[in-house]
């Protein structure tokens, strides 16, 4: 059986740019994600946020919060294959513009309970880390998760890079907290599929995408193009598979109900015996960083 989960490119474009769901319209609680290609304003109500420059430079970002206002200038990058960006947090209950828009800019929200301060992050202060092991190696670009960014409520964002012919999201795992998974997080993908010199995404490039449930209503291998997005309320998601001569870059916003923000998730078990096999990691990675692309 297959699912509504999987959103293509265009289908939730908007006034301001080319995708936007809110949770409600997701049909959840917690997370959403816009993405905007011009000058742009909202109230963040009850949500959180992380603004993040995805193929952009010099984006003006200006927060009221109550009667606290703050501005940073995003430096940005042409590309997300060609850099890792800086990014702004932005409290819940604040009035959030963007200025000088010249390409694409994340607005990542999640519900959020608490209150914490307005705050610019530069790339160079971005971990990246170079995860799992053979053709399974990717590259993870910790914007704000529990251990890179302890001052939010309950958003995680994190980026990952996957070459060419390698696989992510490997061995499959979920976060829905059904049976024995304590964990609950809702989690959306947003796709950009590169070439291997391209700053950003190529309309001819593609990838896939494999769902499926704990109790078997819902599996479906979906071919990712650039700039589709995937909403993964529950089920074991991997593995995310980059055609070879495509890299796959995918933006994550997870969120949801526990006490304290977590990104923990539990593998099939089937596959779990995999992660003991990784002895090397594939020499194209991490393929950015602050200062640009390094392959």
């Amino acid at each position: 059986m297959t699912s509504t989960w999987y959103r293509p490119h265009g289908s939730l474009a908007h006034a301001h740019g080319p995708m936007s769901i809110t949770a409600e319209e997701a049909g959840w609680a917690y997370s959403g994600l816009t993405v905007i290609d011009r000058d742009h304003a909202m109230d963040l109500g009850d949500r959180e946020a992380v603004v993040l420059p995805l193929s952009a430079r010099d984006v003006t970002v200006t927060i009221t919060t109550g009667d606290s206002e703050a501005a940073y200038t995003l430096a940005g990058r042409d590309g997300v294959f060609a850099a890792v960006s800086d990014w702004v947090y932005v409290p819940r209950g604040s009035h959030l513009e963007l200025s000088d828009v010249t390409g694409e800019v994340a607005i990542l929200t999640a519900k959020a309970r608490a209150d914490h301060p307005a705050a610019y992050t530069p790339a160079h202060d971005v971990p990246v880390e170079v995860r799992g092991g053979g053709r399974a190696t990717r590259q993870v670009t910790n914007v704000a998760t529990p251990d890179s960014y302890a001052a939010a409520d309950r958003i995680c964002v994190c980026e990952v890079i996957t070459p060419g012919g390698n696989w992510s999201s490997w061995p499959p795992h979920r976060h829905d907290g059904i049976g024995d998974c304590p964990t609950t997080n809702e989690e959306i993908y947003y796709f950009r599929i590169g070439t291997e010199t391209s700053p950003h995404g190529t309309p001819q490039g593609e990838g896939l995408f494999h769902v499926y449930t704990v109790d078997g209503g819902v599996d479906e291998t979906v071919t990712i193009r650039d700039g589709d997005t995937y909403l993964v309320p529950q089920g074991y998601h991997g593995p995310t598979a980059a055609a070879p001569d495509y890299p796959m870059y995918f933006l994550n916003v997870l969120a949801g109900p526990a006490d304290e923000r977590t990104m923990a998730f539990c593998d099939d078990p089937n596959h779990h015996w995999i992660r003991d096999t990784w002895t090397d990691t594939d020499p194209r990675l991490p393929m950015t960083s602050a200062a640009g692309r390094i392959r």
